[in-house]
């Protein structure tokens, strides 16, 4: 029988979304603040990591010529 409450299960639904798969059992030890603390904290570093890859691709394309970037960018950024 679980105990877990209805925030818990809310923020463990969240973090399995961030995480892209069920967390450990071990998380059922948390809080819901503290789930949802690794999650906010997952979420920024998803978001970074995704903007820093865009920044990269922008300024690889600067390396094709100017009349082939918009073809290769659409080619690559489907």
């Amino acid at each position: 029988m679980s105990t877990e409450t209805p925030e818990q299960r809310e923020q463990r639904e969240r973090l399995s979304q961030e995480l892209r798969d069920e967390p450990p059992s071990s998380f059922d030890q948390l809080t819901p603040a503290q789930l949802a603390t690794l999650a906010d904290a997952l979420e920024r570093e998803r978001e970074g990591r995704a903007a820093g890859l865009n920044e990269a691709a922008e300024e690889a394309l600067k390396l094709v010529p100017a009349l082939a970037r918009g073809p290769v960018r659409r080619i690559l950024f489907r």
